[in-house]
């Protein structure tokens, strides 16, 4: 008879799962019991992604045209990160009952509703950050307190809402004939984001100023209380920046010195149906570990994307045409990271429904956004490198530079895998295997700090003698030989014996330099053994007549006798 399958099942402790189980989150419940999933944690980073979320709606209503002034206000409030308050001139949220919805405005419907806004169909706005319908609810959720005021039709209206949840009507507050837009006000929820949490004064400013430098059209406001001023965060500031991106990087690069004395900026609107345009500034600084800031729809996507692998692909492609221009063949070999290490770079583009990886958008993925950016930039790059062909060949010199360099370390890094391949495969016949084995554990046991002497005086044999044997080696002539220990024990060993002289030992020039010949053939770069040979140096310029074999002889007949080398002929 077959075993019951359901005999050996382990023991269910607990309440029972049945339908009773399935809970089904309402509202905005979903968002207080897993925040990360919408805003990328509960530290200090998602805490000012709040901030962003609000300004972006404010930035796609400036976008849109329908904006040109943002204010940003910052206060301390006692027992939460702070009150943050942003403002713009737009149109504002409409408050009318919403149609699916009897009863609640649709700022209510907006304020406490996943997935509820205008920027799905793409009638209300051509191109927005806001993508989802969850920013400003998410917002909501997690904030304690959350004020709207909303100046429509010259009426001014307000709602507030704590948790997710409104705690009164939407209240006409009467008319208000010189003032329109949306006002939203909020307060962190420390039950969130934790008792120690603050908004960071200058972090909040670095992100209003970088939002004015990405559309021209907005003058942005920064206001925070005094007590929150410092050097670097002005109690004021007023942020309007007509040269756009172009004034970012020039504020960025300050004095710096670069490559071409113009940077690569510009401007290009999509052609045809494709609504939109990108919007770049490129440098390349002569000292600059590179800095990279890449945006769509003013949302910063610092894992870039493939508005950013367009604008590689135009740089890239770009150069190697200007170097055939120039007769330069060695461009065939350019990649992309020969043109954009080391560079500062600028990227923004506005495009239709865009695609990003996650609701915190670190990276585009729309796939169109690549041939959109490569196309309108490409042109742009052939004319900034062909109108000045000085500035032209200056830029291809340092990238071609930057090739070389890549070119070499990969090539290191090939010699360096097929030595130590070939190290493990070919092996010392019989008895030198062994013996050589047992000095290098020997010595390895016992290798002291460089430059320091051997307390153990077998240790300093075993280090002598292997070192002998190298350049008996290749005084032999022996150069087919290898050694079967890997890289890094030849090169701990070398250097290892460069630090003392064991018996006052004085090795022949022409013999100490076939032995570092022999060795930087086997590491597969002399650029590793200059240290070994300039650890020699003092005892070369003391080199007398007698030999390497002649001092072994004396120092350590057995041995030398039992490396096979025969007996010593003066």
């Amino acid at each position: 008879m077959a075993d019951d399958l359901f005999e050996k099942l382990p023991q269910s402790s607990g309440d029972p799962y049945d339908g009773s189980a399935i809970e089904v989150l309402e509202g905005l419940e979903p968002v207080r019991r897993r925040p990360g999933m919408y805003i990328g944690g509960t530290d200090e980073r998602a805490l000012h992604h709040l901030a962003a979320e609000v300004l972006d709606n404010s930035m796609d209503e400036a976008v849109a045209g329908h904006a040109n002034r943002i204010e940003v206000t910052l206060e301390e409030e006692a027992g939460s990160p702070g009150r943050l308050t942003i403002t713009d001139n737009g149109r504002g949220i409409p408050v009318d009952e919403h149609p699916k919805y009897p009863g609640k405005s649709a700022l209510e419907v907006i304020l406490t509703t996943l997935h509820s806004g205008g920027k799905f169909s793409g009638k209300a706005y051509a191109t927005s950050g806001g993508l989802h319908g969850v920013g400003v609810s998410v917002v909501n959720a997690l904030s304690t307190l959350t004020r709207i005021e909303v100046a429509r039709n010259k009426e001014l209206y307000a709602q507030e809402f704590s948790r997710g949840l409104p705690t009164g009507p939407l209240q006409h507050l009467g008319g208000t004939p010189n003032r329109r837009g949306t006002s939203v006000t909020f307060v962190p929820d420390t039950e969130i984001f934790g008792e120690d949490a603050k908004f960071k004064p200058a972090r909040l400013f670095k992100l209003v100023r970088s939002k004015a430098y990405l559309f021209a059209g907005v003058e942005i406001r920064w206001k925070c209380a005094a007590s929150l001023a410092s050097e670097e965060v002005p109690a004021e500031a007023v942020f309007q920046f007509p040269g756009g991106l172009a004034d970012h990087l020039k504020d960025q690069l300050g004095t710096r010195e670069c490559v071409t004395s113009q940077f690569f900026s510009g401007s290009q609107d999509f052609p045809g149906d494709e609504q939109g345009r990108v919007e770049w500034a490129v440098a390349w600084p002569l000292w600059s570990d590179g800095a990279y800031s890449w945006y769509c729809n003013t949302i910063p996507t610092p894992d870039g994307g493939t508005h950013e692998a367009g604008l590689r692909a135009a740089l890239t492609k770009g150069i190697r045409a200007f170097a055939d221009l120039v007769g330069q063949k060695k461009a065939k070999d350019i990649a992309p990271e020969d043109v954009i290490t080391g560079s500062e770079i600028m990227l923004s583009v506005f495009i239709r429904d865009p695609q990003f990886q996650s609701q915190t958008k670190d990276r585009l993925t729309s796939p169109e956004a690549a041939r959109m950016v490569e196309n309108a930039v490409r042109d742009h790059f052939d004319h900034f490198l062909a109108d000045n062909m000085e500035r032209g060949k200056a830029l291809l010199g340092h990238v071609l530079e930057r090739m070389d360099e890549r070119l070499r370390r990969k090539q290191e890094r090939e010699v360096k895998r097929k030595t130590a391949t070939n190290a493990r495969k070919l092996r010392l016949p019989g008895k030198l295997t062994e013996q050589r084995r047992q000095l290098v554990r020997h010595y390895k046991a016992a290798l002291p700090e460089p430059g320091a002497e051997f307390a153990d005086p077998e240790a300093e044999r075993a280090a002598f003698l292997v070192f002998l044997h190298f350049a008996r080696l290749s005084a032999a002539g022996q150069t087919g030989a290898r050694v079967d220990a890997n890289l890094a024990s030849q090169t701990a060993i070398v250097q290892g014996f460069a630090g003392f002289h064991p018996v006052d030992v004085v090795i022949r020039e022409d013999q100490l330099q076939a032995g570092l010949d022999y060795l930087a053939a086997e590491v597969g770069s002399a650029v590793q053994m200059v240290a070994v040979d300039m650890a020699y140096r003092d005892q070369l310029a003391r080199i007398h007549d007698r030999t390497l074999e002649k001092a072994a002889a004396n120092a350590y007949p057995r041995d030398y006798a039992g490396f096979g080398f025969g007996p010593y002929n003066p």
